[in-house]
C-alpha cells in the first residue's frame, strides 16, 4: 500500500482526500501537517513538514503558498515525490518546483479533475477535426460569486489544450463589448459567470454550419479534486524525477487498459 503525507491536512481538501484515502485500498496517509491542530486524524499531525519524521512514499499538498517553499525543500531532500496542488504559486516557486524535479518527482496541474483532464485529451481531437472544418470554438465558465478570479485557471487551460493542437494559431478573446466587428477566424472565445454557490461548470462549443458540439463538465462537490489528487499520488509514487501533469495520469491509464 502507498503511503502519503497529507500537507494541510486539516484544510477543507485535507479532509476531503483523508476520507476518501480511507475508503482507497491502494493508499493511506501516514501523517499530516497543519498548523490548526483542532481536527482529530488517524495519524499525527506535525506543525511544519520539516518535524515529520514519518516515511512515506509521496506527498499530497492542498495548503497554501506560504508553505510550500519548505515543503519543496523537504521534497528534494528526502527525495519523495510531491503532488503539488495549492494554487496561487509565485513564479519563483514554480521555478522552485522545476528545479525540485531534477531531484525527485513532482505533478502540478492547473486542475486536479479526472474529468476535466480527459475533457483536455478530448478537445485536442476535436480541435484538429472541427477547426479546419469551420467551426468556431468558445468556452463558458460558471463559478460561485466569490471566485476573484476570471476567466478560470481551467477554462484557460481547456483553451490552451485546443490552441496547442492547432499550433497556437489562435488567439483569446474575453470581451466584446469593447467594439463592434465580426467574429475573427482564428480565436477562442472565452466567457466568466459568477453566481452563487456553483463549485464549477465548463462548456465548451464547437459551433460550425447547422450544428453545434458542446462538451460540458460540471462539478459538484470539491471531492472531484480530491479523488483526482488521490490517483495523482498513486501514479507518482516510485516514479523517476521529473516534472509531470495530469496528463501523464491519463495517458498511463489508457495504457494500462489497452
Amino acid at each position: 500500500m502507498i503511503k502519503a503525507i497529507m500537507n494541510g491536512c486539516n484544510g477543507k481538501m485535507g479532509q476531503v482526500i483523508t476520507g476518501i484515502c480511507k475508503e482507497d485500498d491502494g493508499i493511506e496517509i501516514v501523517a499530516g501537517i497543519d498548523l490548526y491542530d483542532g481536527i482529530k486524524n488517524d495519524y499525527p499531525v506535525f506543525p511544519n513538514i520539516s518535524l515529520c519524521d514519518v516515511k512515506a512514499d509521496v506527498i499530497i499538498d492542498f495548503s497554501n503558498a506560504g508553505a510550500v517553499d519548505d515543503l519543496l525543500v523537504y521534497s528534494e531532500d528526502k527525495q519523495i515525490p510531491v503532488v503539488l496542488c495549492t494554487t496561487g504559486l509565485s513564479e519563483e516557486q514554480i521555478a522552485h518546483a522545476h528545479k525540485a524535479a531534477e531531484k525527485t518527482a513532482v505533478l502540478k496541474s492547473a486542475n486536479m479533475s479526472l474529468g476535466i483532464n480527459t475533457l483536455m485529451e478530448l478537445l485536442k481531437q476535436a480541435a484538429t477535426i472541427l477547426a479546419p472544418a469551420g467551426f468556431d470554438m468558445e468556452i463558458v465558465e460558471k463559478h460561485h460569486n466569490q471566485k476573484l478570479d476570471a476567466p478560470s485557471g481551467t477554462a484557460l487551460a481547456l483553451a490552451d489544450s485546443m490552441n496547442e493542437a492547432l499550433e497556437n494559431a489562435y488567439e483569446y478573446t474575453y470581451d466584446r463589448s469593447r467594439e463592434r466587428k465580426k467574429r475573427e477566424k482564428y480565436e477562442i472565445g472565452i466567457s466568466a459567470v459568477r453566481g452563487g454557490n456553483i463549485v464549477g461548470e465548463h462548456d465548451v462549443i464547437f459551433a460550425g454550419l447547422d450544428e453545434v458540439i458542446t462538451f460540458r463538465h460540471t462539478a459538484y462537490s470539491r471531492s472531484v479534486f480530491g479523488k483526482g489528487a488521490v490517483e495523482a499520488a498513486k501514479f507518482l509514487a516510485g516514479k523517476p524525477a521529473g516534472f509531470y501533469d495530469m496528463s501523464d495520469v491519463i495517458k498511463e491509464t489508457i495504457a494500462n487498459r489497452q
